[in-house]
């Protein structure tokens, strides 16, 4: 259960609708948990409401406990791990007198058997807490191969909505995304063993190793999906109950493991026993993909062999989204919301505002999508750009400018041109690797402290008056050339980030 208890106990309705009939305690929990499922389709979005919520009803509230239900155990672990603290929270400021959740698997008892029940419950009076409800061993069938593996090993479940189908390609994740897809396809040959994809928050990294899975399992293959705090949790439960050699053995027989947030792995022996586990798989030919917020070599903490392992693989960086994908995600998020709500219309003209205005994570385009979605359904209004300026006026983070590295800009103006860094730091005069160029030295003179010779020296060892010569023909194409303009501050952003 989830928070403390109080003292009060009442059978609640089996949904959302009171049945007729129904006690005045009955009926008045029905109606808080119509309105705290309203709460929460209202601030998670239709999509994510229909995913996880639209199934789980209210059995009772005793003893300050919201008594929940799902019909599966998939449904059941997601809700705790991931939403039972918002449930709650929306739940207490709904009926102050509840100050905890739990949730259990309902029975497939027929609905005329569960009806005959009712009076028996009504009548029960304040032995309402001591109803058993039913048992999750009685409830759930025998599970799949691979779930009873996630259950024996700790495995977090896959989301079914992060697919490859669901994930939007652009310029700064069409490597990770390629790779990902290849080692999700090709069982029985680890080609990039192990895969490592790093990316900071909402860039998408979660998205791809749940899309592996989901592709890897259809193609027969045996596959673990673990957090880091789950794999420190089964290693250190499975050293307490004396079954560490079996726990190992288990981790040891699948074909596929993805690890997401290594960089949270603490603990001089779950470190070795990480590594051991790399080895071992590796060495079978088995297939290892592995996600964090930065590269191998900068996590100090993590043991250096195992840093060592990690970066023997491909390590591929997804970078900040450019306002063409972001723009995308939005126009895909917006598709299937509307596909719930036929009346949500978002214009091209407010997705593209959207788009320049948030600039994070996909995380807050998400959200962006929510407030817009609330906005049109709570006052009925259409979406302009004035209401969404609004809604989305809590994402629009003004924080401080990091500092920015000239090597950071001559990275990211290359990959946004299409040329490598030692193009632009080599003697070639193209016109395809002038333009990043001067470009990069433009934003390296606005960006850093640096002085003019220093930034000649940092590309190439170039002289003082060919930066300035750079910057002054970049400030002029700035005010003739909108389309530069809007290039050149799009890069600010994202170094800036």
């Amino acid at each position: 259960m989830f928070g403390g208890e109080s003292h009060r106990g009442r059978a609640g309705g089996g949904g959302m609708k009171a049945a007729q009939g129904m006690e005045p305690a009955q009926q008045a929990d029905a109606d808080t948990w119509a309105r705290v499922k309203r709460r929460l389709r209202a601030e998670l979005g239709e999509d994510v409401f229909t995913s996880w919520f639209a199934r789980l009803e209210i059995d009772m509230v005793t003893e300050g406990c919201a008594r929940l239900t799902v019909p599966t155990r998939f449904l059941k672990s997601w809700i705790e791990a991931h939403y039972a603290d918002r449930v709650l929270s929306i739940y207490r400021s709904e009926d102050s007198q509840v100050d905890g959740i739990a949730i259990a698997v309902r029975s497939s008892v027929p609905k005329e058997a569960a009806s005959a029940r009712t009076p028996a419950r009504a009548e029960a009076g304040a032995d309402h807490a001591r109803v058993k409800l039913v048992s999750e061993r009685d409830a759930v069938p025998a599970l799949p191969r691979d779930e009873r593996a996630e259950t024996e090993l700790g495995g977090a479940p896959l989301d079914p909505r992060l697919s490859f189908a669901s994930f939007i390609v652009g310029r700064s994740n069409a490597l990770a995304h390629a790779a990902a897809d290849r080692v999700a396809r090709h069982g029985g040959q680890a080609l990039y063993n192990p895969l490592y994809l790093h990316a900071g928050v909402g860039l998408g990294k979660t998205h791809l190793l749940h899309a592996i899975g989901h592709e890897a399992r259809k193609h027969g293959r045996r596959v673990i999906y673990l957090t880091a705090d789950r794999f420190m949790y089964g290693f250190v439960a499975a050293l307490k109950s004396h079954t560490a050699l079996a726990f190992k053995e288990r981790l040891r027989g699948i074909d596929l493991l993805i690890l997401d947030d290594v960089q949270f792995i603490q603990g001089r022996s779950i470190q070795q026993e990480f590594g051991h586990t790399l080895n071992s798989l590796i060495d079978s030919g088995r297939q290892i993909v592995v996600a964090s917020d930065r590269p191998p070599a900068d996590l100090e903490a993590l043991d250096e062999r195992v840093r060592s392992r990690l970066a023997g693989g491909l390590v591929v960086e997804i970078g900040a989204l450019d306002e063409q994908l972001r723009a995308a995600i939005l126009a895909a998020r917006v598709a299937t919301v509307r596909m719930a709500h036929a009346g949500f219309d978002v214009s091209p003209a407010v997705i593209s505002y959207v788009a320049r205005a948030i600039t994070a994570n996909g995380r807050d385009l998400e959200g962006a999508v929510n407030r817009l979605l609330a906005h049109a359904t709570l006052t009925g209004s259409p979406i302009t750009l004035e209401t969404a300026e609004i809604a989305i006026r809590d994402l629009i983070r003004n924080r401080e400018p990091k500092r920015v590295k000239i090597e950071d800009i001559q990275k990211l103006v290359a990959s946004h041109y299409n040329v490598s860094r030692s193009d632009i730091l080599s003697e070639r005069r193209t016109a395809a690797v002038v333009k990043p160029r001067q470009i990069a030295m433009y934003l390296a003179k606005v960006l850093t402290l640096r002085s003019l010779p220093e930034i000649g020296r940092r590309f190439g060892g170039r002289d003082h008056t060919t930066v300035l010569h750079a910057v002054r023909k970049i400030e002029k194409l700035l005010g003739e050339d909108t389309g530069l303009h809007d290039e050149v501050e799009l890069l600010k952003r994202m170094l800036q980030e």
